[in-house]
């Protein structure tokens, strides 16, 4: 699969998710692909991370935010770094929860605008 259907197949994935069920795991979002390791993890990271670019520099919600570790309940370090790289979360990592939690939130009211 190439990076730009890579990157496609799973905005439609995390598109299609119900409010109920809005967060997958890494390796959930990898199995979902059909990905096979070695680098399976490395190669959705790669993917979501141009999610984020595409999102931010179309003024959209990152849809990313919806993919979390399955070590936690939030998504991986990376996530928080690009965000903070990308101007859409503020640098002091005490403010990166709130942050995330309210950029999940408009990725589900977006998604509710769209299918209504």
């Amino acid at each position: 699969m190439t990076d730009h259907a890579l990157v496609k197949r799973i905005r439609e994935i995390l598109a299609g998710r119900n409010a109920g069920d809005s967060f997958i795991t890494y390796q959930a979002l990898a199995s979902a692909l059909g990905l096979q390791p070695p680098g399976t993890i490395q190669r959705v990271a790669a993917a979501l991370e141009q999610t984020m670019r595409e999102d931010v520099a179309a003024g959209r919600p990152m849809i990313a935010a919806l993919v979390i570790s399955r070590a936690g309940d939030m998504p991986r370090r990376g996530f928080f770094d690009l965000a903070v790289a990308l101007g859409r979360f503020p640098e002091d990592p005490r403010q990166h929860r709130a942050a995330w939690e309210a950029e999940c939130a408009a990725v589900l009211e977006t998604r509710s605008e769209a299918s209504s």
